[in-house]
């Protein structure tokens, strides 16, 4: 793909990877490999999350699009407080594993149902090709940026309130 990336293709994807993190975590019986993908998982959303709150929602935001950013910003908020009750526990806490249970229903719900079955669509039709490719190298380039600083660490202060999507210019 030329060097770019669609925005759209690059959230799906994440989306994939956070689905098969999730999988990994359930067909795990070692407490200590749990906890290492959990980590994993942890810092794909909390990065996955920041980039779609600073970058791609304020973007997309239009007319047709407002009412379902906002609530995507509210599953957003709901994703990261199980998020931070499960980096309080250890992974054999008989609480880890409902909390993932839980967890996956909200990402499912929100990255396949929300995002992928109503937004994308409405984003593509309104967006071109270039502007697209120009947003996912933006995003691709925060979530590269964040991925190695630990971003699960950001969740726990990120639970009062939904994320602002006003444009930063």
């Amino acid at each position: 793909m030329n060097g770019t990336t669609d925005v759209l293709e690059l959230l799906s994807s994440q989306h994939d990877e956070v689905d098969e993190l999730i999988a990994q975590i359930e067909d795990s019986d070692d407490s200590d490999e749990k906890e290492e993908l959990f980590r994993q998982l942890a810092d794909k959303l909390a990065a996955h999350a920041t980039i779609e709150e600073k970058i791609f929602y304020p973007s997309v935001m239009e007319d047709d699009t407002h009412e379902q950013l906002l609530e995507s910003a509210e599953e957003h908020l709901q994703m990261k407080r199980i998020l931070a009750d499960m980096l309080a526990l250890d992974a054999d806490d008989e609480h880890f594993d409902a909390k993932l249970s839980v967890l996956k229903e909200e990402v499912r719900h929100h990255a396949r149902d929300e995002e992928e079955g109503k937004l994308f669509p409405v984003v593509r039709k309104s967006f071109s090709k270039d502007e697209l490719a120009a947003l996912g190298n933006e995003c691709l380039a925060m979530f590269e940026q964040l991925i190695d600083q630990e971003p699960r660490m950001n969740v726990p202060a990120e639970t009062t309130q939904a994320a602002s999507l006003d444009l930063a210019i």
